[in-house]
């Protein structure tokens, strides 16, 4: 009797086998598609209904999900920026010029100032980034992407030189003029001012921006070249700052 009920349980496991390797081959090669797909859907429930394989696939779902949530609000935060960009350009590189501005001045009186922090002085350089430099920026650079639209070497080194000799020169005179205005100059204190202080900032500067403003202009795209020349400008910027607090010249 065992014997007997033995060969059954065989015979029918190699009938199941058979039966099961014929529906796999009719579902690769498009026959019996009906009957073929039933056996496919009869082996995922049957799958899905093993305490294991659920379990499993319980599991995984939360790590999923959060490995796409982290990647999400990476791509989120980025793709927000670059939709501001697009969509009010102007502003929001004014505000992130403001923002390096006002961080890099916290930074130099860190580092200088041996008296308490003085946030007016913080609040003037963040002015200067959201009002003056920010939007300048903007047209300089779209400026020079139109008159010079290449990104080879020589006119790489063209954008640097009218950088070094028009644009630079040009926003810190009126860095200078504007910090020395609030602070209460005159016109004639101020031009005493730009004596003393312009040229030796200028030609510190000659020392520091070619590297940057190759970079910026050979690599970085246009919509993205103020906020490149921005975060040069945080290191530039704490000796600017520094220079801007220097006490004003006495007139006799």
């Amino acid at each position: 009797m065992g014997s007997s009920s033995g060969n059954t349980l065989k015979s029918l496991s190699n009938r199941c086998l058979l039966r099961l390797s014929s529906d796999t081959h009719s579902l690769f090669h498009g026959k019996n598609f009906n009957e073929a797909s039933l056996t496919t859907q009869r082996r995922g429930v049957y799958s899905f209904s093993s305490p294991n394989k659920l379990a499993s696939c319980k599991g995984s779902h939360p790590l999923r999900s959060f490995s796409t949530s982290s990647s999400s609000s990476k791509v989120g935060f980025l793709g927000w920026y670059l939709a501001k960009l697009e969509s009010n350009p102007i502003l929001t590189k004014s505000v992130t010029t403001s923002l390096i501005f006002a961080a890099a001045d916290f930074t130099s009186q860190m580092i200088t100032s041996a008296s308490s922090y003085d946030s007016i002085r913080t609040l003037r350089m963040a002015g200067y980034g959201l009002l003056l430099l920010g939007p300048s920026q903007h047209l300089w650079f779209n400026l020079l992407s139109k008159a010079l639209p290449k990104r080879d070497m020589l006119t790489t080194f063209k954008k640097m030189f009218l950088g070094q000799a028009v644009f630079g020169p040009l926003v810190t005179t009126v860095f200078f003029s504007y910090n020395a205005a609030l602070q209460g100059e005159n016109a004639e204190e101020i031009a005493a001012r730009l004596k003393r202080d312009l040229l030796p900032t200028l030609i510190s500067g000659a020392m520091f921006w070619p590297t940057c403003d190759f970079v910026t202009y050979k690599f970085v795209p246009v919509h993205l070249q103020p906020l490149m020349n921005s975060s040069c400008s945080y290191i530039w910027t704490i000796y600017l700052t520094y220079m801007a607090s220097l006490n004003k010249v006495s007139i006799e």
